[in-house]
């Protein structure tokens, strides 16, 4: 059977759930639609998510449709979620991108097209709730063109506005005499981008139309639009047509050497994609990065929270194994004889702390493991202790993903935790450096000494990057050596002077050095490395930075005033404002809480949208 392994992106509350749920009802693997305002969604199966009504864990389905298994994955929308989605567009051959009918691209959706971009994964939009008051199929296809630099090739035409939307017309398929005119725009698109189709325009059939821009959208030079209302069950089967026709088809062999990657660690099962090879139930595989064998127990086939045994899984299919005890999410599985390493998902940085805190002494011999898990299974977590107060850190990516956090282990441990106000993480820049800083690294304490001396060059750099250079000539410091004095020098980069914050926006350059026969080594470089740098940042001049998120705020006109002047009073920066809506830049310190004081601001009328913007110097 031919195969699609597909993601379905947007902001949160654009429709990917209802989408799902709709697609899994008109392939027959359900026989009644689950909706999210009740909770019964065959994805949002959590606890938390059915209580939040929103998606926060990326969940897998299956369903078949013209003689294509379809491997689904509902990603989630809110952007404190955001790693569950960059882990999901790692092993995805393609995409749905579910946009508003009424608010077009929203911050999210923006966001989460950027990502796809960067793991070049082919998508087609669907431009949803086209049956709200206010939707516009024509202005959500401006805001697709202009906000995410791409052009659109509209397939579908709307049979009706708003309240009185009835359906759609397919323009690829002989359209009717009223098509025909958005009919050949589509053509004439088409046949800019496509040399064939070009030569064709004149008498364009169906045939060589859906090719053309199957190609387009292969080679990501155009995307496909269509458009409907999942909720109202409209434009759903052609949209999962257009998945087969448009989207692309998972490479591989199943008779080459092993290579799949761990995407997603829940519950004791490992989920994983094939991209060679083939795994069978009872295998050992090798872990490349870590240099260990594990052992395939089981291989599950995913529907959400319920799973089916196979005996085998092979190139192209996304399938979750137990037994597999030691990897993480990034590991490259594959054949011991034939090491392969795979370019890993990226994990974001944690921007928020709370102070976690067992309230009984069982407790607190309990929750260090809990909290572990916690961060195994999501890599966006980290957990550490603060060396001055003695108390556990738990980080994420935002306020909200930190409070999911906290409930999963009370779920999971029945653990009575104090969790202390949220804090956001800081970062100590350079703005001013140094040069000829010397540092000499000498100890003798019997046996074998350690000798290194290094001089270290400062030089501050824009944005919040890191890089290190040498201009060490005559073999006076070997290059072993050399990387050793950059291992330490990031090793110096955790805690900063100002008060134990990383540094970032730096360069540093060795400029000289000097071994010992004997007692030098790549341990005394490296310590060198990192004491001299730290010896350095001390003479360096530096700023305190802290985490910033855009914030676009929807509320009423006549309470505009109000949000402004709250935003005024949270240190924001406005950069737009029109009249019913502000976008601006805003510590993300400032946001704790900021939903129930919006509301109460604008009386329950207003709603704000908020994504990181990186780093500004500290107030």
């Amino acid at each position: 059977m031919h195969v699609r392994n597909i993601g379905i992106l947007a902001h949160v509350d654009a429709g990917k759930t209802t989408l799902t749920e709709r697609i899994l009802f008109v392939t027959g693997m359900t026989h009644k639609t689950g909706e999210v305002h009740d909770g019964d969604t065959v994805t949002d199966f959590d606890p938390q998510e059915r209580d939040r009504g929103i998606t926060i864990f990326a969940a897998a389905v299956s369903c078949d449709w013209a003689g294509h298994r379809l491997n689904l994955i509902d990603t989630p929308g809110h952007v404190d979620f955001s790693d569950e989605v960059e882990r999901s567009l790692r092993v995805l051959d393609g995409a749905i991108a579910v946009f508003d009918g009424v608010a077009g691209v929203e911050p999210q959706s923006e966001s989460v097209w950027r990502t796809a971009d960067r793991y070049g994964v082919p998508r087609i939009a669907f431009v949803n709730k086209l049956d709200r008051p206010g939707a516009d199929l024509d202005a959500a296809v401006a805001s697709i063109r202009e906000k995410l630099e791409v052009t659109p090739l509209v397939v579908q035409q709307p049979i009706g506005r708003e309240g009185d939307f009835a359906g759609v017309i397919d323009l690829v398929d002989a359209p009717p005499p009223q098509a025909r005119e958005a009919r050949r725009r589509l053509e004439e698109a088409v046949a800019e981008l496509h040399p064939e189709a070009l030569e064709h325009l004149d008498d364009m059939s169906d045939t060589t139309l859906r090719k053309a821009i199957r190609d387009l959208s292969l080679s990501r030079s155009a995307v496909v639009v269509l458009c409907g209302s999942a909720y109202r069950d409209k434009g759903v089967e052609p949209l999962l047509d257009a998945v087969v026709d448009y989207l692309p088809a998972p490479g591989g062999d199943p008779a080459k050497d092993l290579v799949a990657l761990v995407f997603k660690k829940r519950d004791r099962l490992t989920y994983l994609r094939v991209y060679d090879g083939t795994i069978t139930k009872g295998d050992t595989v090798w872990d490349a990065g870590a240099g260990r064998t594990e052992r395939i127990a089981r291989i599950l086939r995913v529907q959400a929270d319920r799973h089916t045994d196979v005996d085998r899984a092979v190139a192209g299919d996304i399938v979750a194994v137990a037994g597999v005890k030691a990897a993480r999410t990034g590991t490259t599985l594959c054949d011991r004889r034939h090491p392969v390493l795979l370019e890993a998902p990226r994990t974001a940085e944690p921007l928020v702390s709370v102070a976690v805190e067992a309230r009984t002494s069982d407790g607190a011999q309990k929750l260090p493991a809990a909290l572990a898990a916690l961060a195994d299974e999501d890599p966006s977590l980290s957990v550490r202790t603060d060396a001055e107060t003695g108390q556990t850190l738990l980080s994420g990516l935002g306020e909200l993903h930190l409070e999911v956090a906290v409930e999963k282990v009370r779920q999971r441990t029945g653990l009575a935790m104090t969790v202390g106000r949220p804090r956001v993480r800081f970062r100590e820049a350079v703005t001013g450096g140094v040069t000829g800083v010397l540092y000499r690294h000498v100890k003798q304490d019997g046996g074998a000494g350690q000798f290194a001396h290094v001089v270290l060059d400062v030089t501050p750099v824009d944005g919040t990057g890191f890089s290190f250079a040498s201009t060490v000539t005559g073999g006076r410091v070997p290059a072993e050596f050399i990387r050793a004095v950059e291992v330490g020098c990031r090793e110096a980069l955790a805690d900063g002077p100002l008060g134990g914050h990383p540094v970032v926006g730096l360069r540093v350059t060795l400029t000289d050095g000097q071994t010992h026969p004997k007692d030098s080594s790549e341990m005394a470089f490296r310590a060198a490395g990192r004491f001299g740098l730290r010896a350095a940042l001390r003479a360096c001049t530096l700023t305190l930075l802290e985490p910033v998120a855009e914030v676009t705020v929807s509320a009423p006109s006549d309470a505009l005033g109000a949000v402004l002047g709250d935003l005024a009073a949270r240190r924001a920066q406005v950069t737009d404002s029109t009249v019913r809506t502000v976008t601006a830049t805003v510590p993300l310190s400032e946001l704790f809480g900021y939903a129930t004081r919006l509301r109460s601001r604008t009386h329950g009328r207003g709603t704000f949208t908020s994504r990181p913007a990186g780093y500004r110097p500290a107030a």
